[in-house]
């Protein structure tokens, strides 16, 4: 009874997974090699979940093989594909901190970035086009946070350049928020807290687009409450930097009317596309320049 115990143990050895033969080859170096040749083949065909089922044997199973790291990279980069950009934060944040001097740990600090700024692509965004700088803007500070860490980090890195251009991105988008919460409030007629973001854009995203309608909303701002030395001393900036603006007519007055138009557009406007729901706007307000040249503008 022992020894057919023992043989039937035996048999179990052999013909199960134990040992290093299984089901993909005779030895456990080809089992790995043909777990990461599957994984592989899953990604390059865009089979992007088959391919994290994959891969994610392979890591619990070959904990500190020669594909283990490759396979945790490969992680992040697939979950991104299929839009689980949690589970690419985590992935990225997990890498980071398992292999902080491993050659290629840029990837995952710029995949960190690019997982973090597509949680706020979705179906409206990419479909409507639903303008981001009116949504909330958590995901894309941290996205420009991220960024930021990967250029200190890794100046050098071949993902350094377009993780610089995707702060420039995020500063414009964080720029337009600011100036639409300044808008908000001038709609609202909360004239000090208008000026203020206003002023908030104009020191703080100095090399953004959205400065001259910055400008615009601290000239209006100021005018509503009285400060009428305040916002010449604006317009004045704003003449002087933006000669262009759009709000100026073909005398050089500053027509604000051309601003308030768009300021406050109802759910009923949106989704009729501007046949219906326009709010009321105020007579058009107008400041004149002293001077029709920019520069002694006051």
């Amino acid at each position: 009874m022992v020894l057919a115990l023992v043989s039937a143990i035996s048999g179990c050895a052999r013909f199960g997974d134990g040992g290093d033969s299984d089901e993909y080859g005779d030895s456990a170096e080809a089992s790995q090699q043909a777990l990461y040749d599957n994984a592989q083949q899953a990604l390059r065909s865009g089979n992007y979940t088959e391919s994290i089922v994959r891969l994610q044997r392979l890591e619990a199973r070959f904990p500190f093989g020669r594909y283990a790291e490759q396979s945790q990279l490969e992680l992040i980069f697939a979950h991104h594909m299929i839009g689980d950009h949690d589970a690419a934060l985590a992935a990225a944040d997990r890498f980071i901190r398992l292999h902080p001097q491993q050659p290629n740990v840029d990837y995952a600090y710029y995949m960190r970035g690019l997982s973090a700024l597509a949680q706020d692509r979705g179906f409206f965004r990419r479909f409507l086009g639903t303008d981001i700088s009116r949504r909330d803007i958590t995901n894309i500070k941290q996205a420009f946070v991220y960024f930021n860490e990967l250029v200190i980090n890794f100046p050098s890195s071949i993902y350094a350049k377009d993780g610089r251009q995707r702060m420039i991105y995020i500063r414009n988008v964080l720029a337009s928020h600011e100036l639409n919460v300044a808008t908000y409030y001038l709609g609202r007629g909360a004239y000090v807290a208008a000026a203020n973001r206003a002023r908030y854009v104009i020191e703080n995203f100095s090399k953004t687009n959205t400065v001259g309608d910055a400008l615009a909303v601290l000239v209006e701002a100021n005018w509503q409450l009285g400060l009428d030395e305040a916002a010449h001393d604006a317009l004045a900036v704003l003449a002087l930097n933006f000669p262009d603006y759009h709000a100026f007519d073909g005398q050089g007055q500053l027509v604000l009317r051309k601003i308030i138009d768009n300021r406050e557009r109802t759910w009923l406007n949106m989704v009729t596309f501007g046949l219906l729901g326009r709010p009321e706007a105020p007579p058009p307000l107008t400041i004149r320049r002293t001077d029709t040249d920019p520069q002694t503008a006051s």
